[in-house]
Protein backbone atom coordinates (compact mmCIF):
# COMPACT_ATOMS: atom_id res chain seq x y z
CA UNK A 1 0.00 0.00 0.00
CA UNK A 2 0.95 3.52 -0.77
CA UNK A 3 2.57 5.41 2.01
CA UNK A 4 -0.62 8.59 1.78
CA UNK A 5 -2.98 6.26 1.50
CA UNK A 6 -2.07 5.10 5.24
CA UNK A 7 -4.79 5.41 7.75
CA UNK A 8 -5.87 4.05 11.54
CA UNK A 9 -9.19 2.98 12.17
CA UNK A 10 -11.13 4.70 15.31
CA UNK A 11 -13.03 2.64 18.01
CA UNK A 12 -16.44 0.93 15.95
CA UNK A 13 -14.52 0.26 12.81
CA UNK A 14 -14.50 3.79 11.66
CA UNK A 15 -11.81 5.32 9.94
CA UNK A 16 -10.13 8.11 11.44
CA UNK A 17 -9.01 11.18 9.38
CA UNK A 18 -5.70 11.43 8.18
CA UNK A 19 -2.97 13.03 9.98
CA UNK A 20 -2.67 16.63 8.48
CA UNK A 21 -0.77 19.39 9.52
CA UNK A 22 -2.06 22.94 9.54
CA UNK A 23 -2.50 24.14 6.94
CA UNK A 24 -4.55 27.55 7.16
CA UNK A 25 -0.87 29.65 7.87
CA UNK A 26 0.32 28.32 4.38
CA UNK A 27 -2.77 29.14 3.39
CA UNK A 28 -3.36 33.00 4.24
CA UNK A 29 0.77 33.19 2.73
CA UNK A 30 -0.15 31.69 -0.39
CA UNK A 31 -3.85 33.91 -0.68
CA UNK A 32 -1.67 36.74 -0.11
CA UNK A 33 0.26 35.95 -3.06
CA UNK A 34 3.37 34.14 -1.51
CA UNK A 35 3.75 31.22 -4.30
CA UNK A 36 6.24 29.46 -1.90
CA UNK A 37 3.40 28.90 0.31
CA UNK A 38 1.36 27.08 -2.30
CA UNK A 39 4.61 24.90 -3.60
CA UNK A 40 4.34 23.98 0.52
CA UNK A 41 0.58 22.94 0.62
CA UNK A 42 1.35 21.35 -3.16
CA UNK A 43 3.99 19.31 -1.41
CA UNK A 44 1.91 18.11 1.25
CA UNK A 45 -1.05 16.79 -0.83
CA UNK A 46 -0.05 16.04 -4.20
CA UNK A 47 0.63 12.47 -3.43
CA UNK A 48 -2.83 11.94 -2.07
CA UNK A 49 -4.22 13.71 -4.73
CA UNK A 50 -2.39 11.79 -7.39
CA UNK A 51 -3.59 8.40 -4.93
CA UNK A 52 -7.37 9.92 -5.64
CA UNK A 53 -6.94 10.54 -9.18
CA UNK A 54 -4.87 7.20 -10.18
CA UNK A 55 -7.89 5.37 -8.22
CA UNK A 56 -10.66 6.36 -10.09
CA UNK A 57 -8.93 6.13 -13.60
CA UNK A 58 -6.65 3.47 -13.53
CA UNK A 59 -4.40 5.08 -15.86
CA UNK A 60 -0.65 6.80 -14.68
CA UNK A 61 -0.48 9.60 -17.39
CA UNK A 62 -4.46 10.78 -16.98
CA UNK A 63 -3.90 10.59 -13.22
CA UNK A 64 -0.67 13.33 -13.39
CA UNK A 65 -2.76 15.41 -15.53
CA UNK A 66 -5.78 15.31 -13.70
CA UNK A 67 -4.00 16.19 -10.48
CA UNK A 68 -1.63 19.25 -12.14
CA UNK A 69 -5.25 20.27 -13.12
CA UNK A 70 -7.24 20.29 -9.51
CA UNK A 71 -3.96 22.21 -8.22
CA UNK A 72 -3.97 24.49 -10.99
CA UNK A 73 -8.03 24.81 -10.62
CA UNK A 74 -7.16 25.61 -6.54
CA UNK A 75 -4.52 27.85 -7.22
CA UNK A 76 -6.87 29.97 -9.11
CA UNK A 77 -9.85 29.30 -6.39
CA UNK A 78 -7.89 29.94 -3.48
CA UNK A 79 -8.99 33.28 -2.41
CA UNK A 80 -12.69 32.06 -2.88
CA UNK A 81 -11.13 29.61 -0.18
CA UNK A 82 -13.39 30.95 3.39
CA UNK A 83 -11.82 27.87 5.61
CA UNK A 84 -15.00 26.68 6.49
CA UNK A 85 -14.15 23.34 5.85
CA UNK A 86 -10.45 22.16 6.07
CA UNK A 87 -8.08 22.85 2.83
CA UNK A 88 -7.60 19.12 2.19
CA UNK A 89 -11.48 18.48 1.89
CA UNK A 90 -11.70 21.32 -0.19
CA UNK A 91 -8.77 20.36 -1.97
CA UNK A 92 -10.08 16.89 -2.75
CA UNK A 93 -13.77 18.29 -3.83
CA UNK A 94 -12.17 20.03 -6.71
CA UNK A 95 -10.15 16.44 -7.71
CA UNK A 96 -13.15 14.52 -7.34
CA UNK A 97 -14.98 17.14 -9.50
CA UNK A 98 -11.99 17.06 -12.32
CA UNK A 99 -11.73 13.50 -12.08
CA UNK A 100 -15.98 13.13 -12.59
CA UNK A 101 -15.87 15.67 -15.55
CA UNK A 102 -12.48 13.50 -17.25
CA UNK A 103 -15.10 9.98 -16.39
CA UNK A 104 -17.89 11.33 -17.71
CA UNK A 105 -16.22 12.03 -21.54
CA UNK A 106 -14.22 8.51 -21.03
CA UNK A 107 -16.22 6.20 -19.38
CA UNK A 108 -14.43 3.36 -21.57
CA UNK A 109 -11.95 3.29 -18.79
CA UNK A 110 -11.70 0.47 -16.70
CA UNK A 111 -10.73 1.47 -13.12
CA UNK A 112 -7.96 -0.73 -11.16
CA UNK A 113 -8.05 -1.50 -7.99
CA UNK A 114 -4.94 -3.73 -5.83
CA UNK A 115 -6.00 -5.82 -3.07
CA UNK A 116 -3.27 -4.18 -1.46
CA UNK A 117 -5.19 -1.22 -1.23
CA UNK A 118 -8.84 -2.14 -0.69
CA UNK A 119 -9.98 -3.10 2.74
CA UNK A 120 -14.00 -3.92 2.66
CA UNK A 121 -13.96 -5.63 5.90
CA UNK A 122 -12.63 -8.35 5.27
CA UNK A 123 -12.69 -10.28 8.28
CA UNK A 124 -16.54 -10.50 7.95
CA UNK A 125 -15.32 -12.17 4.73
CA UNK A 126 -13.96 -15.45 5.91
CA UNK A 127 -12.96 -17.17 2.84
CA UNK A 128 -11.33 -13.75 1.44
CA UNK A 129 -8.99 -13.17 4.42
CA UNK A 130 -7.98 -17.02 4.37
CA UNK A 131 -7.03 -16.72 0.19
CA UNK A 132 -5.05 -13.11 1.01
CA UNK A 133 -3.55 -14.08 4.25
CA UNK A 134 -2.30 -18.11 3.95
CA UNK A 135 0.45 -19.14 2.47
CA UNK A 136 -0.63 -21.91 0.38
CA UNK A 137 -0.68 -23.11 -3.29
CA UNK A 138 -4.31 -22.20 -3.88
CA UNK A 139 -3.10 -18.81 -2.58
CA UNK A 140 -0.50 -18.22 -5.06
CA UNK A 141 -2.68 -19.43 -8.07
CA UNK A 142 -5.79 -17.86 -6.78
CA UNK A 143 -4.46 -14.03 -6.29
CA UNK A 144 -4.08 -12.80 -9.84
CA UNK A 145 -7.50 -14.69 -10.45
CA UNK A 146 -9.15 -12.86 -7.43
CA UNK A 147 -7.10 -9.60 -8.89
CA UNK A 148 -8.98 -9.88 -12.17
CA UNK A 149 -12.59 -10.50 -10.83
CA UNK A 150 -12.23 -7.92 -8.02
CA UNK A 151 -11.79 -5.30 -11.01
CA UNK A 152 -14.72 -6.85 -12.81
CA UNK A 153 -16.71 -6.12 -9.98
CA UNK A 154 -15.56 -2.41 -9.45
CA UNK A 155 -16.34 -2.03 -12.88
CA UNK A 156 -19.62 -3.09 -11.89
CA UNK A 157 -20.52 -1.00 -9.45
CA UNK A 158 -21.53 2.62 -10.34
CA UNK A 159 -19.39 5.94 -10.28
CA UNK A 160 -20.98 7.39 -6.46
CA UNK A 161 -20.44 4.09 -4.76
CA UNK A 162 -16.78 2.83 -6.54
CA UNK A 163 -15.78 6.47 -5.23
CA UNK A 164 -16.88 6.30 -1.71
CA UNK A 165 -15.02 2.68 -1.68
CA UNK A 166 -12.10 4.70 -3.49
CA UNK A 167 -12.07 7.82 -1.20
CA UNK A 168 -13.20 5.62 2.89
CA UNK A 169 -11.11 2.46 1.83
CA UNK A 170 -8.30 3.57 0.06
CA UNK A 171 -7.53 7.00 0.66
CA UNK A 172 -8.95 6.32 4.41
CA UNK A 173 -11.19 9.16 4.83
CA UNK A 174 -13.92 9.41 7.88
CA UNK A 175 -17.52 9.75 6.80
CA UNK A 176 -18.10 13.32 7.48
CA UNK A 177 -14.81 14.57 5.25
CA UNK A 178 -16.11 12.30 2.27
CA UNK A 179 -19.79 14.06 3.03
CA UNK A 180 -18.21 17.03 2.70
CA UNK A 181 -15.87 16.23 -0.67
CA UNK A 182 -19.16 14.97 -2.38
CA UNK A 183 -21.56 17.39 -0.32
CA UNK A 184 -23.80 15.32 0.59
CA UNK A 185 -24.41 13.97 4.09
CA UNK A 186 -22.32 11.43 6.00
CA UNK A 187 -25.47 8.86 6.33
CA UNK A 188 -25.73 8.89 2.46
CA UNK A 189 -21.88 7.90 2.52
CA UNK A 190 -22.36 5.31 5.18
CA UNK A 191 -25.32 3.74 3.13
CA UNK A 192 -23.13 4.51 -0.27
CA UNK A 193 -20.32 2.57 1.28
CA UNK A 194 -22.10 -0.29 3.13
CA UNK A 195 -23.97 -1.01 -0.26
CA UNK A 196 -20.81 -0.69 -2.22
CA UNK A 197 -19.35 -3.42 -0.17
CA UNK A 198 -22.10 -5.67 -0.37
CA UNK A 199 -21.84 -5.50 -3.92
CA UNK A 200 -18.35 -6.46 -4.18
CA UNK A 201 -18.47 -9.37 -1.49
CA UNK A 202 -21.45 -10.83 -3.45
CA UNK A 203 -19.62 -10.52 -6.91
CA UNK A 204 -17.50 -12.01 -5.22
CA UNK A 205 -18.87 -14.60 -3.32
CA UNK A 206 -19.13 -17.41 -5.95
CA UNK A 207 -15.30 -17.17 -6.54
CA UNK A 208 -14.47 -17.15 -2.71
CA UNK A 209 -16.49 -20.23 -2.47
CA UNK A 210 -14.58 -22.33 -4.80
Amino acid sequence: MDPETSRTHAPGGEVSAPAMPDDMPLVRRAQSGDDEAYEELIRRHQHRIYGLCYHLTSNHEDAADLAQDALIKAWKALRSFKGDSSFYTWLYRIAYNTVLNHLKQRRNRTPHLSLDDLDFNAEHTPELLELISTITPRRDVGLAELHQKLNEALLRLSEEHRTVVTLHDIQGLPHDAIAEILQCNPGTVRSRLHYARQQLQGLLGDFLKQ
